[in-house]
């Protein structure tokens, strides 16, 4: 199933997530729809925060990224209360997007090595360390889920800037090739 995804202005966007127990109910459905939604969209993550959950989870798909930068050819994983435990390196600023913000983007410093423990949709348990693209991509969705989004690392006058951009988004005056859902006035 695709759900449309929730854009800016949506206080679920907002909202800290909340971590699931192995009896979550649909849990395998839900994360398969995560990135059918997802690669709906053209997106290489996403959050249960924009699909309108407040569920711990995210979903990452680096794949389609392989033929340029073959180690992420298999990088499709499914983060089921994720928590990064440890954050590295140098801070890095990279252009940055998100499908709750469509048509937007913006220079972000990230850091380069982070370590996150999770848990796959099979309750298998994790300890990974990942650097470069994947530690930036899995930073973006994290801070989903702890209604962190990208616009909130820009200068205020950046923020300033912006303003008239995100208020046409939170109305749903913008053109995007998926569904969306636009917050309640």
């Amino acid at each position: 199933m695709i759900y449309p995804i929730t854009v800016y202005g949506d206080p679920v966007l907002r909202k800290v997530t909340t971590d699931i127990d192995k009896n979550y109910e649909g849990l395998k459905k839900l994360v398969e729809d995560m990135f059918e939604t997802m690669h709906n969209a053209d997106g290489v993550g996403m959050a249960a925060p924009q699909i309108g959950l407040t569920e711990r989870i995210f979903v990452v798909d680096l794949a389609p990224l392989g033929d340029d930068e073959p180690s992420l050819k298999d990088f499709k994983k499914a983060f089921i209360n994720a928590h990064i435990i440890e954050r590295s390196g140098e801070k890095v600023l990279m252009d940055e997007g998100c499908l709750s913000i469509p048509g937007l983007r913006e220079d972000v410093f990230r850091f380069s090595t982070i370590r996150i423990k999770y848990f796959d949709e099979n309750w298998v348990e994790y300890d990974e360390v990942y650097s470069g693209f994947p530690a930036r991509v899995l930073q973006h969705e994290y801070d989903h889920l702890d209604g962190i989004m990208f616009v909130d690392y820009c200068t205020p006058l950046k923020k300033r800037l912006l303003k008239g951009k995100l208020i046409d988004i939170s109305k749903g005056n913008i053109t995007t090739s998926y569904r969306i859902k636009v917050p309640r006035s």
